[in-house]
């Protein structure tokens, strides 16, 4: 299975390429886009960006990885992608965007054509998600594309040394199908 492009109104969700290592190391290297998110280091590199495209071209199996970019101007805004559990028909959604680019709905847009992805080309029967409870703006986003919140793991993760509590969301394919 090769990562195909999705098209939505404002995006382009398509393969990474090494083309896109630099911009993605200045985006996803920022601290604030790291300390949002599960499995960004800080700080991130060149040699983190490429190592990752590289991962990702080789694992089309266990997980599907885009580049989110804008359709005007193939401009990098920041990334989305399914971690696959396929024995089990489901998916872990992750996504972040650029600081610059934050407050204009890219991730609700990306993350939305993600999820009909994953139901309707690759079968999924749930996907899930977690965001750190002091990141509110991503409980929005997950609510907003249809995601039920399904509780919170107390200080489950620790990150630069403070203990985080993960806020827990899923769907499965029939609740999209009776919510419309």
């Amino acid at each position: 299975m090769s990562t195909p492009t999705l098209h939505t109104d404002r995006l382009l969700l398509r393969p990474h390429t090494l083309a896109d290592a630099a911009e993605l190391s200045r985006l996803a290297g920022a601290r604030e886009v790291a300390a949002t998110t599960l499995r960004i280091p800080h700080p991130y590199s060149v040699a983190d960006a490429e190592a990752f495209i590289t991962e990702c071209q080789g694992a089309v199996d266990e997980r599907v990885a885009f580049a989110i970019v804008l359709r005007e101007n193939s401009v990098l805004l920041g990334g989305a992608g399914l971690r696959m559990e396929k024995e089990h028909r489901r998916a872990e959604l992750g996504y972040w965007i650029g600081t610059p680019y934050w407050g204009k709905g890219y991730a609700t847009e990306a993350a939305r054509a993600v999820l009909r992805y994953g139901f309707e080309v690759l079968g999924l029967r749930r996907i899930h998600a977690c965001h750190f409870s002091n990141n509110a703006a991503s409980g929005n986003v997950l609510r907003k594309i249809g995601m039920k919140h399904e509780g919170r793991m107390p200080q489950h993760i620790l990150k630069w040394g403070q203990y985080l509590d993960l806020e827990l969301f899923g769907v499965l394919d029939t609740d999209l199908l009776l919510s419309g």
